[in-house]
C-alpha cells in the first residue's frame, strides 16, 4: 500500500463555503483547466470559441445548490479559494445574462450559464464527482481535461496519481494506524514523528509549521465569531434561520446551569457551520460540509478549558493524522462514504485532539482508541441534504459530532482504552465496505432520505 504523503495545509484548507468538494474542488479543477489552455500553442488559442463544463454525478445532482457553476467560473476567472471574496462569489451567475470573459490567449471566450451542463446521465468515472471541461471551436474539441472532486477540495486530473506526479518521501512512512503506532515503540513520541513528515513534505521550518497552524485555527475562529453575531435567514430556498446567535445568547445567560457548557459547544459549531452554509470562509475540516466540528471545539479548547497555543498545535497535528487515514483507506468525500464520510471522519478526528490537548505525553492507544470511537458512532450515516444545500440536516450535524467527539474523549480516556476491542484500522476498513454497500441515493444526491421532506420546508 501506498504510504500516505497529504500535508496539513492540504487536508486543513482556506476557502469558501458551502461545500469542499461542490465548490473548492472544482474552483481548483477550472483554474487547473484555466491555466493549461493558456500554454497551447497560439494557432490552437486563436481557433477557439467556447468552453464548455459538463458536471457529473453528485456535481450533477446537486451543484447549483453548493454553488459549483459560481465556483467554476470562479476558477476560469483566475480566482483561487485562499483569496477568493465569498461576497463577489455569491454574486456570480445572479444575473442570468451577464457572461464573463476567459482570457484565451489575446482573445476573451466568454462563459455564462450556457456553458455550464449538469448531466444526468451516468459517465463511466472511477470517482463519484467528475466534471469534463472542453475547449472548442464550433463541434471541434481543441483541448479536453477531466477531473475527479475527491472531497475536502482535494482534486486528481485523470492520468495522474492521487498524490500528484510525484509522491514525495517522508523520514517516517506510514499508511495506516498500525504502521504508524511501529515507529513509536523505540521513544518517538507522536507530535515529532508529524512535524517530522510535515516538515519533510512541504519543506517548511517547525516554526513556520507552526504559525501556519496558528493561522488555521484564527481562521477557523473568526468563522465561529462571526457566526455567533451574524443573525437572519441563510441563502437558498429553504429560508432557515441561523440558531447560533441564539444559542450563544442562552448560554451566556446559563453560565452556572450544567448545561451551558453543552450549549457553548453548539452554539460554536453550528456559528462555523452556518458561515459555510451562507457561502463564508471557512477551514475544510476535513471538509466544508464538516467545518463546524473541529473550529467548535478548537474554539472551546482556547476559550473555556484555556489551552496554550502549543497544545492547541499538537492536538491539530494529532487531529489531521486520524484524518490522513480516513482519507487514504476509505474517503472523506460524502459522495462516496455518505456523511459518515464528512461528520464521521471530523468526529474522529476532534476526538484525537480533545485527547491529545489532554494528555501531554499523547498517549497513541488512547489517541487511537477515541478516534476508532468517533467514526464507529457514525457508521452508516447517510448524506441526503435537502435542496442540495448544506443546511438540513448538515448544520445540526456539526454540532451533534461534536458533541460526539467529545464522548468519545470521555469514554477513550475513562481507563479502558485496552479494553477497545476494535481497532482504527479495522474501523476505517468497515467504513469503506459501508460506503460502497450504500446506495447513491445517499450519498450527497437529494434523491432520498431527509432530502426527500423539501417539500414540508
Amino acid at each position: 500500500m501506498s504510504v500516505i504523503t497529504t500535508s496539513v495545509f492540504d487536508l486543513f484548507k482556506i476557502g469558501p463555503g458551502p461545500s469542499s468538494s461542490h465548490t473548492i474542488g472544482p474552483m481548483k479543477a477550472a483554474f487547473d483547466f484555466r491555466q493549461r489552455i493558456g500554454q497551447l500553442p497560439t494557432g490552437v488559442q486563436q481557433q477557439a470559441s467556447a468552453i464548455h463544463i459538463h458536471l457529473y454525478g453528485s456535481l450533477s445532482a446537486t451543484g447549483k445548490g453548493h454553488g459549483t457553476d459560481r465556483a467554476v467560473v470562479a476558477g476560469l476567472l483566475g480566482w483561487q479559494p485562499e483569496t477568493t471574496d465569498p461576497v463577489a462569489l455569491l454574486a456570480l451567475l445572479k444575473d442570468p445574462t451577464v457572461t464573463y470573459p476567459v482570457m484565451v490567449g489575446d482573445e476573451p471566450i466568454h462563459v455564462g450559464p450556457h456553458s455550464l451542463h449538469f448531466e444526468r446521465k451516468r459517465y463511466d468515472s472511477p470517482y463519484a464527482n467528475t466534471m469534463v471541461l472542453r475547449l472548442t471551436a464550433g463541434e471541434q474539441t481543441l483541448a479536453e481535461e477531466e477531473y475527479y472532486s475527491i472531497g475536502g477540495g482535494f482534486i486528481i486530473r485523470k492520468g495522474e496519481p492521487e498524490n500528484g506526479p510525484v509522491a514525495a518521501s517522508v523520514p517516517y512512512p506510514y499508511s495506516t494506524m498500525n504502521e504508524l503506532k511501529a515507529h513509536l515503540k523505540n521513544g518517538l513520541s507522536l507530535d515529532n514523528l508529524l512535524m517530522a513528515n510535515e516538515m519533510a513534505l512541504t519543506g517548511r521550518t517547525r516554526a513556520d509549521i507552526n504559525a501556519r497552524i496558528d493561522q488555521l485555527l484564527e481562521f477557523m475562529h473568526k468563522a465561529v465569531r462571526r457566526g455567533l453575531r451574524h443573525k437572519g435567514i441563510l441563502p437558498g430556498s429553504i429560508r432557515l434561520s441561523r440558531k447560533a446567535p441564539v444559542l450563544y445568547q442562552q448560554a451566556k445567560t446559563m453560565a452556572n446551569s450544567s448545561d451551558s457548557f453543552l450549549i457553548f459547544l453548539n452554539a460554536y459549531c453550528l456559528a462555523a457551520s452556518e458561515e459555510n452554509a451562507a457561502g463564508g470562509i471557512v477551514v475544510t475540516a476535513p471538509t466544508s460540509g464538516a467545518s463546524g466540528v473541529i473550529p467548535g471545539l478548537t474554539y472551546l479548547a482556547r476559550h473555556h478549558f484555556h489551552y496554550d497555543r502549543a497544545t492547541l498545535r499538537a492536538g491539530m497535528l494529532a487531529a489531521a493524522m486520524i484524518g490522513f487515514l480516513v482519507k487514504h483507506n476509505a474517503s472523506i468525500s460524502g459522495a462516496e462514504m455518505g456523511c459518515m464520510g464528512e461528520i464521521g471522519t471530523a468526529s474522529a478526528m476532534g476526538a484525537a485532539f480533545l485527547t491529545r490537548c489532554a494528555q501531554p505525553t499523547g498517549s497513541i492507544e488512547t489517541i487511537e482508541a477515541a478516534a476508532e470511537i468517533g467514526i464507529e458512532h457514525h457508521l452508516g450515516m447517510t448524506c441526503d441534504p435537502i435542496g442540495g444545500y448544506v443546511q438540513i440536516p448538515c448544520i445540526e450535524r456539526n454540532a451533534m459530532g461534536a458533541v460526539k467527539a467529545y464522548n468519545a474523549f470521555l469514554l477513550a480516556t475513562s481507563g479502558a482504552a485496552s479494553f477497545q476491542k476494535i481497532s482504527l484500522d479495522a474501523v476505517i476498513k468497515v467504513m469503506k465496505a459501508t460506503g460502497r454497500d450504500m446506495s447513491t441515493k445517499y450519498k450527497e444526491t437529494s434523491e432520498a432520505g431527509l432530502a426527500l421532506s423539501a417539500t414540508e420546508c
